[in-house]
């Protein structure tokens, strides 16, 4: 389980975050929606260490993981797909799948590893060879993804894995999200797409301006009148 307490992250004299808390369940989806500069992605980034934190713990299995190296979170088995995909553009496919396995030693893992996420992704197996620049914008998210699988995280945080992606992809990057969750992994979403992503949420929280508003079930924030007046284009 994976646990954020009074977390605080300031940008200058700039409050992005404002002593949130959430919990992040073995095996779940959990999801953070909200707008644009709610502080989605400064708490991914908090998560690993990229941003520092005002104030705030992060416990991972009831360990204070809270001032590690981004190296040593990821060694943990917490892994960031981050928005924007960035794929190395010159590297092929297979390239950049064997740098996601930068923490371990052992070529044996790393084939065998591989081989499950080509099992995930045949398109990745079936491009094994192309440079990730000249790939699709569905199919560097999906290498950023299998990547990201490349060491078979325990817990893996996607930030706005959607964006830009045409509907048809966006679909398949959700069904491929619940099958990832479905062996096994934790998964911390943020995403724009609130109504995609409460769909296929265990749980969610709701960010505005750095401060957590609302939280709930998938399926209850998917039915509050206030969720689908601000995120889902409705109104009751």
């Amino acid at each position: 389980m994976l646990k954020i307490n009074n977390l605080h992250i300031n940008y200058g004299g700039i409050k992005a975050v404002r002593g949130i808390n959430l919990t992040i369940e073995d095996n779940k989806i959990v999801t953070l929606i909200g707008a644009n500069g709610a502080g989605k992605s400064s708490t991914l980034r908090a998560i690993m260490g990229l941003v520092k934190k005002g104030e705030g713990t992060v416990k991972y299995n009831d360990e204070n993981i809270t001032d590690l190296s981004t190296v040593d979170i990821v060694k943990k088995g917490i892994v960031l797909v981050p928005e924007g995909r960035h794929v190395f553009p010159n590297l092929t496919v297979e390239e950049n799948l064997i740098l996601g396995a930068y923490t371990i030693n052992d070529k044996e893992a790393i084939k065998n590893n591989m081989a499950q996420v080509y099992e995930i992704f045949p398109r990745l197996k079936e491009r094994h060879w192309q440079k990730a620049g000249t790939l699709s914008g569905g199919e560097q998210q999906m290498l950023a993804v299998g990547r990201a699988l490349m060491i078979k995280p325990k817990v893996l945080m996607m930030d706005e894995p959607s964006l830009g992606l045409a509907p048809i992809l966006v679909k398949e990057i959700f069904d491929i999200i619940k099958t990832i969750n479905e062996q096994g992994n934790t998964i911390l979403l943020v995403e724009q797409n609130a109504k995609k992503a409460l769909e296929i949420a265990h749980y969610g929280y709701v960010l505005e301006t750095g401060e957590l508003k609302l939280e709930g079930t998938g399926q209850e924030l998917l039915n509050d009148s206030r969720v689908q007046e601000a995120y889902l284009g409705e109104a009751r």
